[in-house]
């Protein structure tokens, strides 16, 4: 049914099962809590499900070759949904149908008796495998890979439903959630934008099935969001209903090979300039742009007059093949002196580190977040996807460490170069919110170390997971 590969199981204390999508960003950040697990002499198995639209292959075999002492056991392929509502549907689907496979590998621990089975710990997508783990009386988390504040939202997903039934973007008063700031209803998270479609009722149904948990292994850390996470300990996130207790144990970031990526040309062209003089523009593997937009922005690049390093993905009939070819004429020849535009995947992590980048143009996916707060770069949101709009919200008006583009959602996100102009000035220039924004990243950059070290709230969340599972 299945194939395991390594053997982490002697000497360990326990065996704890992981459970990702198949979704390479989710797989990574997982892998770092199975890293930290490691730490605590726990065997570790991170369960890999196929699915061909999502291939993490490239991922893991890199992974599996590095020498970590983490098993990997893929399950066999299953036959895929023929009818779901866009992508998150889809893939709460896939993981449905992996049930079976998931108790034949549970079963198959229980039995070998190796090491005492402490955990399911499951993807915030993959609540039909508590199911599996109360069959087997297997205590059951979630590791949630995004932040506190969607976390509420997603707990408090059923109470906005009963107060409010109509589309969110028909309200008129902006969306209120205990413990998070005021989020627009034009800001909510785009699976939240039709309540009809299956999108919207996988979050709900996945939120309300969180009481049944043993706990929440979350990748934040309590300085960074504190007014988020004590709502949630006090439960006023989901009433009338039970919330577990939540572990924040971040930051939690997926570390590239310095020494590889310091060959890279991005990175060697950094080594040039002056400290934090640099803005990077970089959208994750999902943020590819059309011809139009890709104008926009060389032109608001042009205009801020800023040191820029641009990661470019345009949309593949746009590209021909390469996607500098659709930027404006004359356009890297004018700004030779000052940008770099590179067409293809660029060591993220390895350049927000660097010391001449001070500032980050980003779609606020959580954890492009995080790695811009690890090395204190200030962000300026222009979100695209999933929960990037309310990402943008909260990094801005709670946590002081972004600054928002004025996005035309109903547009494709469409951001104008003027406006794009306006944001890159005000990240890396000396206006007020500049300075602000600065301050707060490098605040949570020292905040963020803090939290990992012996006696560091991360530190001390996570030895209350670890006494918790050796009590299993």
């Amino acid at each position: 049914m299945f194939l395991l590969l390594g053997s982490t199981t002697k000497m360990a204390k326990g065996k704890v099962v992981l459970l990702p999508i198949p979704s390479a960003g989710h797989v990574l950040s997982m892998l770092e809590l199975a890293k930290l697990l490691r730490r605590y002499h726990f065997s570790v198995t991170i369960l890999i499900a196929p699915v061909p639209v999502f291939p993490v292959e490239d991922c893991v075999a890199t992974v599996a070759a590095s020498g970590l002492d983490i098993d990997f056991c893929n399950l066999k392929p299953v036959d895929l949904p023929k009818n779901f509502d866009g992508p998150e549907d889809f893939i709460s689907a896939c993981m449905e149908k992996q049930k079976h496979q998931i108790k034949s590998v549970l079963q198959y621990f229980l039995r070998s008796g190796d090491a005492p089975l402490a955990a399911l710990i499951v993807d915030f997508y993959a609540t039909g495998a508590i199911d599996v783990a109360a069959d087997l009386g297997v205590p059951c988390y979630v590791y949630f890979a995004s932040n506190a504040a969607f976390l509420a939202l997603m707990l408090y997903l059923p109470t906005l439903e009963e107060k409010f039934p109509a589309e969110f973007e028909e309200m008129e008063e902006e969306v209120r959630v205990p413990g998070v700031c005021p989020i627009p209803p034009i800001s909510m998270p785009s699976p939240f934008m039709r309540k009809k479609s299956g999108r919207y009722t996988c979050f709900l149904h996945h939120g309300q099935r969180y009481s049944e948990l043993k706990g929440i292994v979350i990748n934040t850390f309590t300085d960074l969001e504190p007014a988020t996470l004590q709502t949630l300990e006090e439960g006023l996130c989901a009433p009338g209903r039970r919330t577990p207790p939540v572990y924040p144990v971040g930051p939690l970031i997926a570390r590239e090979e310095g020494e590889k990526n310091r060959q890279h040309e991005c990175v060697m062209w950094l080594d040039g300039k002056p400290a934090r003089s640099v803005v990077f523009l970089c959208f994750g593997s999902r943020g590819c742009f059309n011809v139009v937009q890709v104008w926009e922005i060389a032109a608001g690049l042009e205009r801020s007059g800023s040191r820029f390093l641009w990661a470019l993905r345009v949309e593949s009939e746009d590209a021909f093949g390469n996607p500098v070819y659709v930027l404006p004429e004359g356009f890297l020849e004018r700004t030779n002196a000052r940008g770099m535009v590179w067409p293809s995947w660029v060591p993220q992590a390895e350049i927000l580190a660097h010391p001449a980048v001070g500032g980050f143009v980003t779609n606020c996916g959580w954890n492009s977040c995080l790695e811009s707060l690890q090395y204190g770069v200030p962000l300026l949101g222009w979100p695209l996807h999933a929960e990037q709009h309310s990402n943008a919200v909260v990094m801005a008006e709670e946590m002081g460490v972004a600054l928002q583009l004025k996005v035309e959602r109903v547009k494709g996100n469409f951001v104008k170069a003027e406006e794009l102009e306006r944001g890159v000035r005000a990240l890396m220039g000396e206006s007020e919110e500049g300075r602000r924004v600065r301050a707060k990243a490098e605040e949570m950059m020292a905040a963020a170390k803090k939290a990992s070290e012996e006696g560091g709230t991360s530190f001390v969340n996570m030895e209350a997971l670890v006494q918790e599972l050796l009590a299993q």
